[in-house]
């Protein structure tokens, strides 16, 4: 039998709280020392521990970085979950397990390798505080084993993972060896179907990076000098990565003064007011949350939107409503936080689909709320800010930073008459503002989240609050043409087209090759920013059919588009959607698609 060489799905099923996280973080970056494009996903419960938690790693020579399902070498170590994770494994698979777990009236088209986790731990492994992590290692050296891994892979993804620990890196070796040797001396015989081999470009410019590390760095790259935050899964991390960026990019070397203000508040709320406070005084401010928190910052959304005042909110993304299933990945915040707040009110937001562009859209953030003088969300999700992915490196930004219209001492002395904070001078509905401390007898205006007119005073005048409210409504048009535009790929004598977003783009770019192969071609536009481009308007009228793929129950990206299109065109329209909180597979794209197209799968 001939292996199948760099294409498989690994996972590790093993309980929470294990320290088996690390062990993964090993493997997977052993492997892409070797030049190998991985995929790792992560679906772990919302307790602390002590419940099922799964791995799952994705190997393949295409780079594809969707979730497969399905693995081809499972690591079973949860009891609990043995007869469902072996249920869930393709024919042929290699099933390492604990020893002790029966595989009496079980698959028998699965190679079984059973292993005594427990007593190789008790009797190799002298530390008895370290033993329970260092376990988990060694089933890295039984599946180095299996692959045919090469040692100084494990030991180069050992200081990967452990780069500030190198007095650890010699007990993880140990424990890699235990694993390793119990595989040479009882299964090395054995045929092998799955193997890894080392390649020389597929990785070359590459690195491994979470989404919401990645926002972290823009947001330091971005200028942000101010974040107020709650921790909430799965958004914690980007502020948890901010304050340590931050301690070597924001510290005066000199002095040891900190040039940026970190603070916990004490609920997503007040974080967001602590943020409006920062952004109305001039500094790039953000804050960082997920679903739950978002509804809470509802009423100073609004505030801010109608106030302009400029500020930047992550939405990580979780399942809901309410708690929901918080380990959970999902798309069901896009129409919420569009229209986030009572009354009339539309934002801006951008829609990262990689991890290059959550650092670049960290970025642009703080450029649209000082350019447009309002908030602007960044609209990430669990799986695309809490999983390493393959990427691109990232590059030092090379424009400057854009603060939009505001009013120095110079600028007021040169002004003639007086000076409205809400008067569109430029025919743009982009007002000026000048910020708090301003050197200037007309530098002052009252900022108001009530009635007011051009001047900024207070008013209840019903003309003067239409005019207003027109205005706002006419500086989302000019924003929509400074908004990311999209990414348009359009395949030649394509009948039908596929609209996507963030996260979703991984699925549909391997989907397509699929699909190309049985002779069905699609062109595809993925979506970055609301308000939507008119080049969406366009794309649908080329097109018989258009598909809009989505993480979310109700289509929401479906019918925001459909809000968009001419009459005529509404009818093109098809949704398909996935929503069991799992990150979505190429196949989830596929299938539906071919029985819709009625083409035979």
């Amino acid at each position: 039998m001939t292996p199948t060489v760099n294409d498989l799905t690994f996972q590790a099923a093993t309980v929470n709280g294990s320290g088996s996280q690390s062990a993964n973080m090993v493997l997977t970056r052993a492997i892409f020392s070797l030049g190998i494009p991985v995929a790792p996903k992560n679906v772990f419960p919302s307790n602390i521990e002590g419940l099922p938690t799964w791995y799952q790693l994705r190997v393949s020579t295409q780079g594809y970085q969707a979730r497969k399902g399905d693995p081809d070498v499972l690591v079973a170590l949860n009891p609990a979950t043995w007869r469902q994770d072996l249920d869930q494994v393709r024919p042929g698979a290699a099933v390492i397990h604990q020893h002790l777990y029966s595989t009496a009236d079980a698959r028998t088209d699965v190679d079984y390798f059973p292993v005594p986790f427990t007593k190789l731990a008790k009797t190799e492994i002298q530390n008895d505080t370290l033993r329970k992590q260092l376990t988990n290692l060694i089933y890295v050296g039984v599946v180095a084993g299996l692959l045919e891994v090469p040692f100084e892979a494990i030991q180069e993804g050992i200081r990967r993972t452990f780069p500030t620990k190198p007095r650890a890196w010699q007990a993880n070796e140990d424990a890699v060896r235990i694993g390793f040797k119990y595989w040479q001396e009882n299964f090395s015989a054995q045929e092998r179907r799955h193997v890894l081999r080392p390649l020389t470009s597929a990785t070359d410019g590459k690195i491994l990076l979470e989404g919401n590390q990645a926002a972290a760095l823009g947001c330091i790259m971005g200028g942000c000098t101010v974040a107020a935050w709650y921790p909430i899964t799965p958004s914690s991390s980007v502020c948890e990565n901010l304050a340590a960026y931050a301690d070597r990019y924001r510290l005066d070397k000199a002095t040891g003064e900190r040039r940026i203000a970190i603070v916990q508040a004490e609920d997503e709320l007040a974080a967001l007011g602590m943020a409006i406070g920062a952004g109305w005084a001039g500094a790039r401010a953000m804050t960082s949350t997920s679903g739950p928190g978002i509804s809470l910052m509802a009423e100073f959304s609004g505030l801010a939107y109608y106030a302009e005042i400029p500020v930047v909110i992550f939405d990580i993304q979780r399942i809901g409503p309410s708690t929901g299933l918080p380990t959970r990945t999902s798309q069901g915040d896009l129409a919420f936080i569009y229209t986030l707040s009572h009354g009339d009110t539309k934002h801006l937001v951008l829609l990262p689909g990689s991890v290059a562009e959550c650092y670049e859209f960290a970025q642009t953030a703080f450029d649209l709320a000082d350019r447009f003088q309002t908030p602007v969300f960044v609209l990430s999700d669990l799986d695309l800010g809490m999983n390493l992915w393959m990427s691109p490196q990232l590059h030092y930004p090379e424009r400057p930073f854009d603060r939009g219209k505001v009013l120095s001492k110079d600028d007021l002395d040169r002004l003639e008459g007086e000076w409205g904070r809400y008067q569109d001078v430029d025919g743009d509905a982009v007002t000026y503002r000048t910020l708090p401390g301003t050197d200037h007898a007309r530098a002052a205006y009252f900022t108001r989240g009530s009635g007011h007119d051009e001047l900024a005073r207070y008013t209840e005048s019903a003309e003067a609050y239409a005019a207003n409210m027109d205005r706002l409504a006419r500086k989302l048009e000019t924003a929509r043409a400074a908004m990311p535009p999209p990414v348009v790929e359009v395949a030649e004598s394509a009948q039908i087209g596929v609209i996507a977003f963030g996260s979703t783009h991984a699925a549909v770019v391997e989907a397509r090759d699929e699909l190309s192969e049985q002779g069905l071609g699609f062109s595809y536009l993925r979506v970055r920013a609301l308000p939507l481009s008119p080049t969406l308007v366009d794309f649908v009228a080329a097109h018989e059919r258009v598909y809009v793929i989505e993480q979310n129950r109700d289509g929401q990206l479906y019918d925001l588009i459909r809000l968009e299109l001419p009459p005529e065109l509404i009818g093109r329209l098809r949704s398909i959607r996935h929503y069991d909180g799992r990150p979505i597979t190429a196949e989830a794209l596929s299938r539906p698609l071919l029985e819709l197209e009625a083409v035979p799968v």
